[in-house]
């Protein structure tokens, strides 16, 4: 059979015994980085003296070459047992992992997935956000339309909305934030359940200004839910950049945003 094992996102403590148990009983390892899986081997060797088989194989399962390694599988190759594990977390989440459930579930392959360490979760709840729905939406594109339309999404669906960023990119979201949604309220998590581990809210303004310039780590960011924007190619920021008076700007913010036309006026009047 097949078994999706989440790995610690930080503090080793955080491994379930039924992880353990999986991993040292695994006739195959599917690691999404061989050397990181063998890492956290040896530390639950040292540390909890588990014992592995030392014919156990290790094989590379990541994003670039998940497609074509399922292509070429067998349903016989699951006769033993096939563990799979990404980096950190859980599999399937901005991770490798739920090609190969479909591939079991269309050929008749049992599986299992082991419940464990998520940052998703684990940023939710720490926010405080009171709201029980939430989206999550993994990593923006990088740049351009796609990217823009994501974060327009991510601001205006109605619902808590959860984001993934890199230390590379996350004073671009929070400046995009703020520019786009300056009053809304953000909760961002850096380095969760690791030593460094932060906790930060407020807006994005405040949020830059407390950072300054410090964005080292893999953050999570929660952003509080607003009100649901009606469907429209058009952004609040594509009103804005244009030549209109700004009480013609509030009507049209109002008329996408669904947000009170004189409230949005003075918001406006005040920026």
């Amino acid at each position: 059979m097949l078994t999706l094992v989440p790995t610690p996102i930080g503090n080793i403590g955080d491994i379930s015994l039924r992880a353990i148990e999986a991993l040292s009983e695994a006739d195959i390892l599917l690691c999404e980085d061989t050397r990181v899986t063998k890492k956290l081997i040896h530390i639950l060797k040292e540390r909890y003296n588990t014992q592995f088989d030392k014919t156990q194989e290790f094989i590379s399962l990541h994003s670039h070459n998940e497609q074509s390694f399922v292509e070429k599988l067998e349903p016989s190759f699951f006769e033993q047992n096939v563990v799979y594990v990404s980096d950190a977390g859980m599999p399937g989440i901005s991770d490798p992992g739920q090609v190969l459930v479909d591939y079991c579930i269309k050929n008749s392959v049992s599986y299992d997935i082991l419940p464990g360490a998520n940052a998703v979760l684990t940023a939710f709840v720490a926010s405080g956000f009171v709201e029980t729905q939430m989206l999550f939406l993994g990593f923006l594109d990088h740049k351009g339309a796609s990217r823009a339309a994501g974060l327009n999404e991510a601001l205006h669906n109605g619902y808590t909305t959860i984001l993934y960023e890199s230390p590379h990119r996350i004073e671009k979201l929070l400046k995009e934030i703020a520019e786009s949604e300056p009053a809304r309220e953000l909760f961002i998590a850096k380095e969760l359940s690791k030593k460094f581990q932060r906790y930060l809210r407020g807006t994005a303004s405040e949020i830059l200004k407390t950072l300054d310039g410090n964005f080292k780590g893999e953050w999570v960011v929660v952003i509080k839910a607003g009100e649901k924007q009606n469907s429209s190619a058009i952004t609040q920021k594509d009103i804005l950049e244009l030549d209109l008076p700004k009480k013609v700007q509030a009507k049209l913010i109002a008329k996408i945003t669904g947000e009170n036309t004189k409230a949005c006026y003075q918001r406006l009047m005040q920026s």
